[in-house]
């Protein structure tokens, strides 16, 4: 049995491998307000691409959570190789973090610049530029949901083509995602690491998503965990608050029981033991039309 596991586990990260692909600079001349050179200045996007036989052309950028100081693998590669069974694309980011010195704008200005990316050359990998969604999770949920929010049409004149292109993802999904932070409810290390220091009360209004919903925000799928003590379920609830205000599509899950974090439902690449959030989230992306 033990070397069945083992052959198994072998297996996995040989399909794996097939599916990633080099990480590419979001920004060939240097990412705007890089503080250096070093691979924590340079923001990529690693594209992980389904069987061709069962791929829908559909897309997912994926923002790891980290609390904005480091990026977790079970949230980045694990669900990049999960949208693969789906047929979905997906497009692991790695954005600049407080960790290396970085503050606000730089992190959204990475997302918005993903998006963008992989809609220039969705012929290149054989996307549709009009189904192209994010994922985040915990603080990669709050950077997910601010370009959610903070979106724009792109300008059709500028030098480069890829700042020509939509930064409005066409759906969202939010896992245990910080939300609001300008209120008891806030993970107060997601927004000190994001926004310094007693950041100005109106900038923290400005990145508390549930108050920047509008009619255009896009359809989301939120989940979270009653039991979350790392990111009270609350946000989630605001959130989801604000879409239904708005009028906009969305499916909200709240599970009784469990902690903070887990992706998939387990620090390792398991699909035995895959959280029900999955399952449900696969009938929700079929029913959008990005899943098989």
């Amino acid at each position: 049995m033990k070397i069945l596991l083992v052959a198994l586990a072998l297996l996995a990260q040989v399909a794996a491998a097939q599916q990633r692909q080099a990480a590419i600079p979001l920004w060939a001349g240097g990412a705007p307000g890089a503080l250096g050179n070093s691979t924590n200045d340079i923001p990529t996007l690693t594209p992980y691409l389904p069987d061709p036989a069962i791929a829908t052309g559909a897309a997912m950028v994926i923002c790891p959570g980290g609390a904005y100081v480091h990026l977790a693998e079970l949230e980045g590669d694990h669900y990049a190789r999960w949208l693969n069974e789906q047929g979905i694309a997906g497009f692991v980011l790695q954005y600049r973090l407080a960790s290396a010195g970085y503050r606000h704008p730089a992190m959204l200005q990475d997302a918005t610049r993903a998006v963008r990316t992989v809609r220039a050359r969705a012929a290149e990998w054989q996307l549709d530029p009009q189904r192209v969604g994010i994922i985040g999770s915990s603080a990669g949920g709050h950077l997910a949901s601010t370009l959610l929010t903070h979106f724009d049409a792109g300008q059709p004149d500028a030098a480069d083509p890829i700042e020509r292109h939509s930064s409005r993802p066409d759906l969202g999904i939010l896992c245990y995602p910080v939300i609001n932070l300008d209120s008891e409810f806030t993970h107060q290390g997601s927004k000190r690491n994001l926004l310094g220091t007693n950041p100005p009360p109106a900038l923290a209004r400005e990145l508390s998503s549930d108050l920047q919903v509008t009619k255009d925000t896009p359809p989301c799928f939120v989940w979270h965990r009653g039991e979350d003590q790392g990111v009270l379920v609350e946000n989630s609830l605001l959130f989801a608050a604000a879409l239904r205000r708005h009028g906009v599509p969305f499916d909200l899950h709240v599970y009784e029981r469990g902690p903070h974090g887990l992706g998939l439902g387990t620090t390792e690449w398991n699909p035995a033991r895959r959280h029900p959030w999955t399952r449900d989230c696969e009938y929700w992306l079929k029913q959008r039309g990005f899943g098989r």
